[in-house]
This record gives structure tokens, sequence and C-alpha cells, in this order.
């Protein structure tokens, strides 16, 4: 059966916004230009508060989301009646409510993949457990003001690596603590002994993995089952000086038990990437905290992945602008 789309306005150019393209550089990775005679495109550099999307986004015919940065709920969708298609970046987009877009008659364009997110987000992963290691933000800033070898690092050979989560993200990490000459071991939810011998890491159970691994590094998706899955106990059993790495979804740990943890001077740090509500707050507190390296969610957010979502987002507005849209997300 094919699905009613919402028609295209005459008389008119479609109005185009390219959501949180918080770096400015979504008009330079692709080639714009091949809509200009059918589409005005505004790029958007800041998040639009949620109680602002309706009002904000009520003129757009089309909206060009970039992976999950702003929550597209049914209420959201069903307030923008001028609305008529959605090019959406990954596979998959779990902030945006697919179901009511369909019946809405609002496709929903998809990318093929997500570019070298995958390599991108373990890349950072250790970026922020050498960061950590080695002190290298206070090192270099230290030398930025003149003094020379102010703390001790630690080197991560001979150390273990616990992996929470061992997919495609989790096994790389595994593949790279190995050259390392670390120590690996595995657990999540699901995981068998078989399973984690494939990955390249050997299981542990979750209370033997938070006590052993010198360092955490979670790789979870998250959902209803893994939101909150580290919490206080888990932290608690962690050694004094080990580290926990974030870089794939904020909720999957207890904040408040985080912060707890962290600013008591528990373990060694943490190197966070992900949050509970993104941006971050600009007075977060885990922004001040000594022991922790944040980053604003730049796990994906390399050149090759950007070239890759909206090269794709581009291609897939052309053929919908031409009525043959692309890459089309099923309906649920």
């Amino acid at each position: 059966m094919t699905q009613h789309h919402r028609p295209l306005p005459t008389g008119r150019k479609v109005r185009v916004a390219v959501l949180d393209d918080y770096m400015g550089v979504a008009h330079r990775l692709a080639d714009w230009s091949r809509l200009a005679d059918r589409a005005d495109v505004t790029f958007l550099t800041t998040a639009i508060a949620p109680e602002r999307l309706t009002r904000d986004l009520a003129p757009f015919d089309a909206l060009c989301l970039l992976r999950e940065r702003t929550d597209l709920p049914g209420d959201i969708l069903r307030g923008l009646p001028n609305l008529k298609a959605i090019a959406a970046t990954g596979r998959q987009n779990r902030t945006l409510d697919s179901a009511t877009a369909a019946a809405l008659g609002i496709p929903v364009m998809t990318t093929d993949g997500s570019g070298n997110g995958v390599f991108a987000t373990v890349e950072l992963a250790w970026g922020l457990i050498f960061g950590l290691m080695r002190h290298l933000p206070a090192e270099a800033a230290a030398m930025r003001a003149g003094d020379w070898q102010t703390r001790l690092g630690r080197a991560v050979h001979g150390r273990t690596l616990g992996l929470v989560g061992l997919g495609k993200l989790g096994t790389r990490m595994a593949l790279v603590a190995k050259a390392f000459g670390m120590d690996v071991i595995a657990w999540s939810p699901n995981l068998t002994p078989e399973r984690a011998h494939a990955g390249g890491a050997t299981y542990a159970d979750k209370e033997t993995l938070f006590r052993r691994a010198d360092i955490v590094s979670l790789h979870l998706v998250l959902g209803p089952a893994t939101k909150g899955i580290i919490g206080a106990v888990d932290l608690s059993r962690m050694k004094p000086d080990a580290l926990l790495i974030n870089t794939a979804r904020g909720p999957l740990v207890d904040q408040g038990a985080l912060l707890d943890t962290l600013s008591g001077g528990r373990i060694g740090g943490a190197g966070i990437d992900v949050y509970d509500h993104e941006p971050l707050s600009p007075d977060a507190p885990i922004r001040s905290l000594p022991n922790v390296l944040a980053t604003p969610h730049l796990g994906y957010a390399v050149q090759e992945t950007f070239e890759s979502f909206y090269g794709q987002t581009v291609e897939n507005l052309d053929g919908w602008l031409n009525g043959k849209p692309m890459r089309l997300l099923a309906a649920n």
C-alpha cells in the first residue's frame, strides 16, 4: 500500500531547516546548491528549547536531523502542520516518533550508516583514557603557564580494561587494548563467555568487572533495560584510582551517584562525552570537577561522518523534491 504524503507547496520554494549544526559546518560539507532552485535552506547552529520547538519550526516544510540531538515526539510533530518531510541521519533515531510521522504522512528519510562514527567514537574513548592517565589537559595548561612536569602519569600497558558492552564499539575497544598490552574483560546483560571470547575479551560478571578493571568503558545501547544500569553500588566497587569512560549515552549511569563518587574522590576520575540532557547546561556541576575530562558529545562528530551524513541528506532531499524519496524509514 502506498503511503499518503503531504503535498509540496506551490508558488514558492520549499523551506528546509538543518537542525543542531552546533559547529556551523553543515553548509560546507555537502553540495546544498543542488537544492537552490527549489529550496531555501536555513542552518540552525544553536539548540532549540523544547518549549519553543513548535513555534520555531512552524515555518519549515522539511527538517534535517543530526542523529538524536533534538527530540521530536508525537505532540511536536502534530503541532507542525507545514512539515512535509524529515531527513534524518543514521539508520535509527530514538528521539523521533517515526510512527506518528508516518501517520501524519511525513516521510522519514535516513542515511546508510554513520560514516566513520564507530571508529571515531572508539578513538575518542581512547583519547579520554590517555588524557586522564597522562593528565594531558592539565599538563598542556601548565606548559602554557610556564611550568614543567607537574603531574606523574600512568601507562595503560599491563592494566585491565573492563568493557560494559561488547558490540561493534566494544569489540573495537578490545582490539585496541590488546595492541597496548592490556588485559580485557567484558560484561553486559546478555553477554556469554563464548561471545566475549569471540569479541576479544574474557567474560566477567558485573561485580567482578567493576572490582578488577583499572578502566571501565561503557558501550551499551540505551533502552528501558539499560537506563541507570550503572549505579552507586557499581561505582563503589571500583578501585580508588580507576577511571570510568562514557562515550555511549549519559542515562546509562545514575548521574547523582556519579557526581557523588567523583566529588568525593572515590575513583581516579571520569572521561565523559555524553549527558542526560544535551547540550549540557553551562552551570552543570560535572563541568567543574577536577577529576573529570568532559567533552561535548564529540564521539561520532568528525569530518568524515558529517560529510557522509550531509551528503546523503542532500541526496534524500533532492529525491524527495523530485517526487522520488529514497532511503525511506519503514513505518513502525
